[in-house]
């Protein structure tokens, strides 16, 4: 774990008055570290504020981001949730500098983690409850189709 993981990680469970003097012990004179992670502590003191809707038909992810209406930065956004997603013990700091190369800050690779966990989370739920994901409401078939094909369904 780098070092402002750890930081990160003991700063969440303190209440923001009591970070500012935390990180100041943590952190010492080293204002690159403090600065990690106060955006690490940022993006996930606002929740995934970063991730708005994308501007691009929900079909056309559902089918393949890849093909998407996508810019470069997004593609490996959706690259990184889909390997958290399908293989996430053999990632390293190499994923989240290809973020970095695409101009992602550390605040909004956090972002980007969390609502991809989530989203995992949340299927996994549903999965787990034999919820019936053919009869999503307000989901037209052909959505149902593309985001059911993976699955083999």
């Amino acid at each position: 774990m780098k070092p402002e993981e750890s930081i990160f990680a003991d700063a969440l469970g303190l209440e923001p008055p009591e970070r500012v003097a935390f990180l100041a012990r943590a952190c010492g004179a080293d204002a690159t570290l403090r600065r990690r992670v106060e955006d690490l502590l940022s993006g996930y003191d606002e929740g995934g504020a970063f991730l708005e809707r994308l501007p691009v038909p929900e079909i056309d992810l559902a089918r393949d981001y890849r093909d998407a209406d996508l810019t470069p930065a997004e593609v490996a956004a959706m690259s990184y949730a889909e390997r958290l997603s399908n293989d996430p013990t053999s990632m390293t700091d190499a994923d989240s500098q290809t973020l970095r190369d695409h101009g992602y800050t550390d605040r909004q690779i956090v972002d980007i983690t969390l609502a991809a966990a989530a989203r995992n989370l949340f299927s996994r739920a549903l999965l787990a409850l034999a919820v019936p994901l053919e009869d999503a409401p307000g989901v037209s078939a052909e959505l149902r189709e593309a985001l059911l094909s993976p699955l083999g369904r």
